[in-house]
């Protein structure tokens, strides 16, 4: 494996990344920090859970003056990769004095403006905000050295491309870009023809899996008015030490909280009517000590939690890359971790299709559910939208009207 050393970077850089315990470069890391560092608009295609956030900060802060405003911006799909990212950076930029600042919706504005006003060289945020704070004036990007999309698949999903577009509009011709993503469908590679000057595209595991190797992949049969019990079920069975329960609501990840907190498990929850300090909560109960986070697709966007064992789908995802997105927080950085589905058989089509596209195979398990039919019933959002790409589709119950399932001594319960 190639040691950071061998990049000829800064003592100031290099004495982070050892104290962050970054010693050898992952295989996105080794490819691409040398063309970074030689100016080169890069494309790289690599698996959620590689070190891509590695393979461009490493690079920009090795290239950055800390006299110089505003010099580099990363562009993410959501506050909570920001905030990721952020800490990583700051971090990474700390012996070498080049200072990062993250924005983002549902937070101070008047706060962010202050931290800018301080001076900083990398921005990190969220399309919207950053828009927000360049209309009022607050934002130069008028001199950016270097413009980095992360998640790039995300942000177009999402509906973000007229932000993106607008943002790039105001960043100078001569800038270095970067686009990062665990995808690259056709319409990034068109958002990298128009804005790019000859970038150069990494795919790294080209053929493979769009999944890392660490990852094995199940699934269990279900009908709808069982699938409470098959998840109990496989909790019961494979004793899952942290995990990630993907919900297509927010009303049903309500519903699946209340389910695992009424049985005593050691719970939290997230999802897009959350205010920001809600989620920030929630996140921290997970890292620290709950046993579950129930989310939607809000939470497979660039979450960095190491020690996550098993990715469950109480739902299961209606397009292969929001599966991809989804495992990817599990076995991050070469660990071992699971992928578990619940099928209604009429779903069969979507295995399938996960299958061909995602190139893995999903093994079928059986689980005994019967110890655990009398413990709820399935949720049912009114029916699933297939075009709606994995999005929150519905405003539910705000968390501040949750029930709370009663305590079971036997568990530690993670509430707000």
């Amino acid at each position: 494996m190639t040691k950071f050393e061998t990049f000829n970077l800064k003592s100031e850089l290099l004495n982070s990344l050892e104290e962050m315990n970054f010693i050898d470069a992952t295989e996105v890391q080794e490819q691409a920090i040398p063309l970074a560092l030689d100016n080169t608009d890069l494309v790289v295609r690599s698996k959620t859970g590689t070190g891509k956030t590695g393979a461009f900060l490493i690079p920009i802060i090795q290239k950055s003056d800390p006299k110089e405003r505003i010099s580099s911006l990363i562009i993410t799909p959501t506050r909570e990769l920001a905030l990721q990212v952020y800490k990583v950076a700051d971090k990474m930029g700390q012996k070498s004095k080049i200072r990062a600042t993250v924005v983002y919706g549902g937070a101070s504005i008047d706060n962010q403006i202050r931290n800018i006003r301080k001076g900083t060289n990398i921005i990190i945020g969220t399309p919207g905000r950053l828009i927000d704070l360049m209309k009022r004036g607050e934002l130069d990007i008028s001199k950016l050295k270097f413009l980095i999309l992360d998640e790039a698949d995300v942000m177009l999903d999402l509906g973000f491309i007229e932000d993106i577009e607008y943002i790039i509009s105001k960043t100078p011709s001569k800038k270095q870009s970067m686009l990062f993503s665990a995808t690259v469908p056709e319409r990034v590679l068109n958002l990298a023809k128009r804005y790019m000057k000859n970038p150069q595209s990494l795919r790294i595991g080209e053929g493979g899996e769009m999944t890392v190797k660490t990852i094995s992949h199940s699934y269990a049969l279900s009908a709808n008015s069982s699938k409470i019990a098959t998840l109990l079920a496989y909790i019961n069975e494979y004793n899952p030490s942290k995990s990630i329960i993907f919900s297509e609501t927010k009303r049903g990840a309500d519903y699946l909280y209340d389910v695992l907190a009424g049985q005593g498990f050691n719970v939290a929850v997230m999802h897009g009517d959350l205010t920001q300090a809600q989620r920030e909560k929630s996140l921290q109960a997970f890292r620290q000590n709950a046993q579950f986070l129930i989310a939607t697709n809000v939470a497979a966007r660039g979450l960095d939690i190491m020690d996550v064992s098993d990715v469950i789908n109480f739902d299961t995802p209606s397009e292969p890359y929001v599966y991809v997105h989804r495992v990817g927080r599990s076995a991050r950085m070469g660990n071992n971790g699971s992928a578990f589905t619940i099928i209604e058989r009429n779903e069969m089509d979507l295995i399938r299709k996960i299958e061909h596209s995602v190139k893995i195979h999903m093994s079928r398990i059986e689980l005994n559910q019967e110890p655990y039919m009398g413990l709820g019933h399935s949720f049912s959002s009114g029916g699933r939208n297939r075009h709606n790409n994995g999005g929150e589709r519905d405003h539910g119950r705000k968390f501040g009207n949750q029930r709370r399932g009663p305590r079971n001594q036997n568990h530690r319960f993670a509430g707000y």
